[in-house]
């Protein structure tokens, strides 16, 4: 091995063990690492090339099948070896990781640069590593769907090939046709926010000979993407991602975007287009292991998304592991480097080596509790049911208490959408009354209550318009130090210095910036937050106009969370209407109505909810904080 590949190895090994030292409140015993596979092939003499993988579809309609690149950095070894693979659009675009790498390639279109560490360190180790162009993108050919069949294909198919079902070929068009003889078959797919939607999208097929998939910050329904129970969310629509990422503007491509557009309704409707990139309801399909990791602060890639599909994978029995962190749509390369490494090393070895290295016996979450903070559960979440949290009125209009009986008949809170605030200005006065929000709360707990899960909001509430659109919201009132998921880094801090992870070769550096956590006081925190049109409360496929003043019960998604409140601290749950940092507004802007009595808030309770203290219940008017304004919007 060259002296210069030798001392990035070491480097990294050496940056796994000075954090382990750095850190010995938090730091778990090393399970199994004698048992890792080691780097024992040199980087440098690896085998660098690009098959072109036929996937069976003309997107592009130019009467030839379509085929992706799949560039190829594998061990020169006569022994057959697994995959990691990472299919993406971004590889021309936009870049990977932190420091939004893309593919490079020598003056023969030979691939070089291969983004982030999954070559420097795994082939050495015995691993091929596979980079994937999402169809129309970069060098492939055909169309980009944003989570439709081309997309799900392009990486389907490269599966396929792997195991000796599918052709590939010498380039991208005619050529000899390649079969990977050097493969086992066994993949593992692995990905942030797009890339680990693909990673979703292809396990949901139940294609064989996919092991496992590592999806992080990734989507599971592309409808939950741009849409909330109905209501159109403040991001554009699919076929601007689509332009986006497709290669050189793509004008052969202008039907794909146009069908993309007419599958979408602009009222928020679920269509058959939005069905056709719904994982979750395929979730009884996947055969591979899935370790989801996901930023409690994702506002991109929301919390559902993880939430969702981890309850659906539970229910179809598949093998899951969980980390949870505070950041938001952040990568755990750069929010928890070293044993990040170590820890999916150590899941590849055993899903796609089978090594008997512990992993599976292991706790299966990390939940981080405060910044660099971490525990553990034998089971996530840790509680099987949810628990009907009822709205009571108070003794000032707008102002109310939670409980665990439902209020009394005939009793109503109202608020009027002005079309102009948001969740983060309507969390501001607890103790004061606004006219576009009602809010309800513990009054200070006498013991922590920990909230695991997904949860939701039964509402029954009437418009004074044809369309009403509604916010609910979870609160905590209380001091408490975080990661800064609203600052620009998304509670991560890029320095200047770089630690190596694997092996450096000429034009595949493995070195990367060292990131520092970054954090911020608060007096409180939006938790979790749904989105819901009320005129959708029948079916999510079809909306009504409201009747004016006619009662309507509508059932909406909370995002998932994991979050402990301490005693003295307060748990509040807010209803408005158009919380305008995320959701358009209707129309005409209604006054709603809300009946209390049939109104209950499903939480994931662990334990259930205490009884507040007798000295600091909301008919006191004492015991809430009075937030003002902080920066990054967590006011």
């Amino acid at each position: 091995m060259p002296v210069l590949n030798r001392i990035g190895v070491v480097v990294g090994l050496l940056a796994v063990i000075a954090s382990t030292l750095a850190s010995p409140a938090t730091a778990r015993p090393v399970v199994g690492d004698a048992a890792l596979s080691q780097p024992l092939h040199a980087l440098a003499d690896a085998v660098r090339e690009t098959v072109w993988v036929d996937i069976g579809l003309d997107g592009d309609r130019d009467g030839v099948r379509d085929r992706v690149a799949a560039d190829i950095v594998r061990p020169q070894t006569a022994t057959k070896v697994p995959v990691i693979m990472d299919a993406s659009p971004y590889y021309s675009c936009c870049g990977r990781g932190n420091e939004s790498e893309l593919k490079t390639y020598d003056p023969s279109g030979r691939p070089v640069g291969f983004p982030l560490f999954y070559d420097n360190y795994f082939v050495p180790r015995g691993y091929s590593v596979v980079l994937v162009d999402v169809a129309g993108t970069n060098r492939s050919e055909g169309c980009v769907d944003v989570g439709g069949k081309s997309d799900v294909t392009s990486a389907k198919a490269v599966v396929d090939w792997l195991n000796g079902r599918g052709t590939g070929y010498d380039s991208k068009t005619g050529g000899k046709a390649v079969s990977a003889t050097w493969s086992t078959g066994a993949v593992g797919m692995i990905g942030k926010s797009y890339d680990g939607t693909i990673a979703n999208g292809v396990a949901a097929t139940g294609v064989d000979g996919l092991r496992t998939i590592v999806p992080i910050g990734a989507i599971s329904s592309w409808y939950d993407y741009y849409r909330g129970d109905g209501v159109p969310l403040r991001r554009g629509g699919p076929s601007g991602l689509a332009r986006t990422v497709e290669s050189g503007g793509r004008p052969d491509c202008g039907h794909a975007k146009t069908a993309l557009d007419q599958g979408t309704k602009a009222n928020g409707d679920y269509t058959p287009m939005w069905a056709e990139r719904d994982h979750v309801k395929d979730a009884s399909k996947v055969r591979a292991s899935v370790f989801v990791v996901h930023g409690l602060g994702d506002m991109n890639v929301m919390t559902l998304h993880f939430g969702q599909w981890w309850d659906a994978l539970a229910k179809a029995g598949v093998k899951r592991k969980i980390w949870l962190s505070q950041t938001g749509h952040v990568d755990p390369f750069d929010f928890r480097r070293a044993e990040w490494v170590r820890t999916l090393h150590r899941w590849f070895d055993h899903t796609l080596l089978g090594a008997a290295n512990g992993i599976d016996t292991e706790p299966m979450a990390d939940v981080e509790r405060a910044p660099d903070t971490w525990s553990t559960d034998k089971v996530w979440p840790p509680t099987s049911k949810l628990t009907a949290v009822r709205p009571q009125s108070g003794t000032t209009a707008g102002l109310g208490k939670l409980a665990t009986t439902p209020a009394a008949e005939g009793k109503t809170e109202q608020l009027t959408d002005n079309g102009r605030t948001d969740e983060y200005s309507w969390a501001l006065q607890p103790n004061a009354s606004s006219p576009s929000r009602v809010l309800f709360t513990t009054g200070a707990l006498s013991k922590e209550v920990r909230l695991s899960g997904t949860g939701s909001i039964t509402v029954t509430a009437s418009s004074s318009t044809p369309t009403a659109h509604l916010t609910a919201a979870l609160v905590h009132y209380g001091p408490n130090t975080i990661r800064d998921y609203r600052g620009t880094e998304e509670g991560i801090r890029t320095l200047s210095t770089e630690s190596c992870w694997g092996e450096n070769r000429d034009g595949d550096n493995a070195c990367y910036k060292d990131t520092e956590t970054a954090t911020k006081q608060v007096d409180h925190e939006v938790l979790a937050r749904g989105w819901a049109d009320l005129s959708n409360h029948s079916s999510l496929s079809s909306s009504a106009p409201l009747q004016p003043g006619k009662r309507y019960t509508m059932t909406f998604r909370l995002s998932a969370l994991d979050h402990v409140i301490p005693a003295g601290h307060q748990l509040a749950v807010i209803i408005g209407g158009t919380d305008s940092s995320y959701i358009t507004a209707p129309a005409q802007l209604p006054k709603i109505t809300v009946d209390l009595s049939r109104t209950a808030f499903n939480l994931p309770l662990v334990g259930g909810l205490p009884s507040a203290n007798e000295s600091a219940k909301l008919e006191a008017r004492s015991g809430l904080p009075a937030p003002t304004a902080l920066p990054n919007g967590e006011r």
